[in-house]
């Protein structure tokens, strides 16, 4: 396939090195920023424009990776025709697309991207079309690039991406306060590298639910008033602590 990439971030360039590698080639890159899309259209090996420039419309798929917010206002008054163009956000509807094309659908990666990965991992997809054809040529694409394709509507989207909030963007903050408490009290956050890995790959094969340890399971008063104790000066993270004790005890 032939596809051209609207955006030149982290969910662009990633989404365009994995394409590549399956054989497709990316012909075009579009980007508010003319240099961002020079330098990414340079690796390659496309064409670039910002957005008062020309589509190239001999693509086969227009990939809108941008901030979902920035949907509703990209391109409003560019027609594509017949081409099919698909966003990539968790949280936007499908229909935002309904002005720019006739053919138009989701291809949502369910993964956290950074440009700079040397490797990139499974990336599982959600993907959803405004017809029926339209949403079998997503799926088969989609097929080509990943193992984990399934067809999810709006709100089924939405719920998934509210629950990666959680266990990605929420887990990743939990570790910074964390770090930030052990360069304070003097203490290797490095140490907890092992139990985080650990931690990830145990609910690989079970439920978190089943696997849930520590004193608030157990219902262990006496150390949690010692850590109550040692986070005193520690206002956010104790907050956090009680919440979240709270929540394990009193599920």
């Amino acid at each position: 396939m032939k596809i051209a990439l609207i955006g030149s971030g982290n969910v662009a360039a990633v989404l365009g090195r994995l394409m590549v590698s399956k054989q497709h080639q990316i012909i075009q890159v579009i980007s508010r920023d003319i240099q961002n899309a020079q330098t990414l259209a340079q690796e390659f090996g496309a064409g670039f424009t910002d957005f008062s420039g020309k589509p190239n419309l001999s693509a086969d798929i227009f990939i809108l990776a941008v901030a979902d917010q920035a949907l509703e206002h990209l391109f409003a008054q560019q027609e594509m025709g017949n081409k099919l163009v698909l966003h990539t956000a968790g949280s936007a509807s499908i229909d935002v697309l309904q002005k720019m094309s006739r053919n138009y659908g989701v291809l949502y990666p369910l993964q956290s991207l950074r440009k700079e990965m040397k490797l990139i991992p499974p990336i599982p997809f959600l993907i959803d079309g405004n017809t029926e054809d339209v949403t079998k040529f997503i799926e088969n694409f989609a097929l080509s690039i990943s193992d984990i394709v399934k067809r999810a509507g709006d709100e089924e989207r939405l719920k998934l991406h509210a629950a990666a909030v959680v266990v990605s963007n929420f887990t990743n903050h939990l570790y910074a306060i964390a770090e930030e408490f052990c360069e304070k009290e003097n203490v290797d956050f490095g140490m907890l590298k092992p139990l985080i890995l650990e931690t990830a790959y145990r609910v690989q094969s079970v439920l978190p639910s089943k696997v849930q340890t520590g004193p608030a399971v157990r219902k262990d008063i006496i150390t949690m008033d010692k850590h109550l104790r040692i986070l005193a000066a520690h206002p956010k993270l104790r907050t956090m602590y009680l919440r979240l004790t709270d929540s394990i005890m009193n599920p």
